[in-house]
C-alpha cells in the first residue's frame, strides 16, 4: 500500500504512531484510538490496517490518507530532544546570570539567556545562545554521545559551508559537555532582545551559505585581531589594578569573562 501525498508515497517514512488524515473529507486515524466502525484496536499503527480498510466517513481507500502529524518521526524525535538540550543549556545559564555575572559592568541587562535556531547538524544540535554578557554558537554531542571528558579551553576547528570557525571546549554540571565559538562579547551594541535573536537568526543562515566563504578564509586575521583586543583590555585593567578599590572576591575571574563564563569554575581550580 503507498499513501498519496506524503513523503512521495515512502511508506517507511511514517513511524507506527503516524497520526493520517483522510485528503477526502479530512477524517483522522489515530492509532491510539483505533477505528470502532471496523473493530480495530487501539495502538494499530495505519500500516497494519487491513488492505480493505477505508475511510469511516467517506469510504476513501487507505491510499488518500495523508500524514497528519508524527510524533514518532525522526523530525519530531529531533525537535525533542533538541528542545529538552536547550532548556537545559538555558537554565544553566541563566542560573550563572543570577549568580556570577548580574552585578558585571560589561553585562546588558537588557538581555537575557535564550537559545535561538538550534536544528540538527552531523547528528548532533547547534544553533546560537544568547546570554546578557555573549552570543556564541554552540555545538552539543549526539544522542548518546558523551563529551563530559571534554578539556575545557582546547581548541578545535570545525568546517561549514560558510568556513572554518574555532570553537572552545567546555563542560558544565548541568550542560555536559558542549563546544562554543565566540561571536560577539560583550553585548553592548544590541538594544533589545529581539535585536539580538535577529542577528542569531541570522547568523544560522549565513553559517551555511557557501558565499560567505571568502570572508571567514580570513580566520586568522580574525583570530590576531582578537587577541590583539583581549591584550589590550588586559594591559587596561593592569593599570587599574594599581590604583583601583579592592575586588569583590566573588567576582569572575578573567578567564571567565573573556570566554563568556563558559569554563566551569571547579573544573579550572583542579
Amino acid at each position: 500500500m503507498r499513501f498519496e501525498g506524503s513523503f512521495l508515497g515512502a511508506n517507511d517514512k511514517i513511524s507506527p504512531q503516524a497520526i493520517m488524515e483522510c485528503k477526502i473529507c479530512w477524517t483522522p486515524y489515530d492509532p491510539a484510538e483505533g477505528d470502532d466502525t471496523r473493530q480495530v484496536m487501539p495502538g494499530t499503527p495505519f500500516l497494519a490496517l487491513p488492505d480493505d480498510w477505508k475511510c469511516p466517513n467517506c469510504d476513501a481507500p487507505k491510499e488518500q490518507f495523508l500524514v497528519s502529524e508524527d510524533p514518532g518521526s525522526d523530525a519530531a524525535q529531533d525537535a525533542g530532544m533538541i528542545a529538552e538540550r536547550t532548556t537545559l543549556l538555558e537554565t544553566d545559564f541563566t542560573e550563572v546570570w543570577h549568580d556570577k555575572m548580574r552585578d558585571v559592568p560589561i553585562v546588558n541587562k537588557a538581555l537575557h539567556v535564550q537559545a535561538v535556531g538550534f536544528r540538527m547538524h552531523d547528528g548532533r544540535p547547534l544553533g546560537v545562545l544568547i546570554s546578557p554578557w555573549f552570543m556564541n554558537l554552540v555545538q552539543l554531542p549526539a544522542q548518546g554521545e558523551d563529551w563530559t571528558d571534554l578539556n575545557p579551553g582546547a581548541k578545535e576547528h570545525l568546517d561549514f559551508a560558510s568556513g572554518e570557525y574555532e570553537f572552545i571546549h567546555n563542560v558544565r554540571q548541568m550542560v555536559g559537555g558542549y563546544k562554543a565559538c565566540s561571536l560577539f562579547s560583550p553585548m553592548n551594541e544590541f538594544k533589545t532582545q529581539a535585536q539580538a535573536v535577529d542577528v542569531a537568526e541570522a547568523v544560522m543562515v549565513a553559517l551555511f551559505d557557501e558565499g560567505n566563504r571568502a570572508e571567514t578564509d580570513r580566520a586568522g586575521d580574525i583570530r590576531a585581531a582578537r587577541e590583539e583586543q583581549i591584550a589590550v583590555a588586559e594591559a587596561a585593567e593592569a593599570e587599574q589594578a594599581d590604583d583601583a578599590a579592592p575586588v569583590l572576591g566573588d567576582a569572575p575571574s578573567r578567564r571567565e569573562v573573556i570566554t563568556a563564563g563558559l569554563s566551569d569554575p571547579a573544573r579550572d581550580e583542579g
